[in-house]
């Protein structure tokens, strides 16, 4: 099974278009040691011909032009056979608008992630322009599910989406309650050999579905902030990582400590938010974390499970 990296930045990107931070002042100027990255979206394939979007962020006209893997075959045509998406966010969304040149998409999501998309969204019917323009396939939390590629074959790949501690998107905040399927990790298995890929791009805390998670070949994790007032002591905002639903990396009872424990597994963090200092290749949390033996995700990694 292979993975590229589309893009492992947090929302906004990085830099983000509206921030002075150090991080963002300094990779515009091309500091050594930085990364310009697009906002967090992974590719999947067994075979390297059918290809699944892992969210779709509102950069992903650029991630596709990034990975010419994904140029269309055809005079018209969809450089991957399925999108399958782990929460509502808009940052994993509304890539899905700028996809919206008449043609089909097959669409992987719990029930809540589907409606939390299209009822009561007018935009959404820029993907309606024709019957049977969106075609949505459900994941039920626990049911893996078999993908298929756009002619209707087995593409040799089965998801499965599991709960994690998370939250509601922003804009439904208030309007529903929350569910156990808002926001859910996804492990993801080659069927000819067994192997796995768990991805987790949005984590508020430790938890035991998260442990089941760990037992995966290869496991993406929620890497947006190292410390839970990174915001606040930056003057950035006044919200924590926590309020946020994002486990911070750093400390004790970070997730940096609970991956470290997972040896013989390879461990990779993505979502990483444009304020967090381990994007400075040199620094000391850049270091904490390799010394740990895990990965921290760039635009253009590629993954072999």
């Amino acid at each position: 099974m292979k993975v590229r990296v589309l893009g492992s930045a947090a929302g906004g990107g990085f830099p983000q278009w509206n921030c002075g931070c150090d991080n963002c002042r300094d990779v515009r100027r091309g500091s050594p040691g930085l990364r310009a990255r697009m906002e967090e979206s992974i590719v999947v394939s067994a075979d390297s011909r059918s290809w699944f979007l892992v969210n779709a962020s509102p950069d992903v006209r650029r991630q596709f032009e990034s990975f010419p893997v994904l140029e269309p075959g055809a005079r018209r045509g969809c450089p991957v056979d399925g999108i399958i998406l782990t929460n509502g966010d808009l940052d994993h969304c509304l890539g899905l608008l700028v996809l919206r040149e008449s043609e089909p998409l097959a669409m992987y999501a719990t029930s809540r992630v589907r409606d939390g998309f299209t009822e009561d969204n007018v935009l959404y019917r820029t993907l309606q322009r024709f019957p049977g323009q969106v075609t949505w396939h459900e994941l039920a939390l626990g049911k893996p599910v078999s993908l298929s590629s756009r002619n209707g074959t087995d593409a040799g790949l089965t998801v499965e989406a599991i709960a994690v501690p998370g939250k509601l998107p922003i804009h439904l905040e208030g309007r529903t309650a929350p569910h156990a399927e808002d926001n859910v990790g996804l492990l993801i298995r080659d069927v000819s050999t067994g192997r796995t890929i768990a991805y987790l791009p949005a984590v508020s805390g430790p938890s035991r579905e998260i442990d089941r998670f760990m037992t995966a070949d290869c496991v993406f994790f929620d890497g947006t902030f190292w410390s839970d007032d990174e915001l606040v002591r930056r003057g950035l905002g006044e919200k924590r990582a926590r309020d946020m639903a994002h486990w911070p990396i750093g400390g004790d009872e970070g997730s940096l400590a609970f991956l470290g424990t997972k040896a013989g597994r390879r461990r990779v963090y993505i979502h990483i938010n444009n304020t967090n200092p381990m994007l400075g290749e040199d620094s000391a949390e850049a270091a904490a974390v390799r010394a740990a033996d895990v990965e921290i995700a760039y635009d253009g990694m590629e993954v072999d499970v």
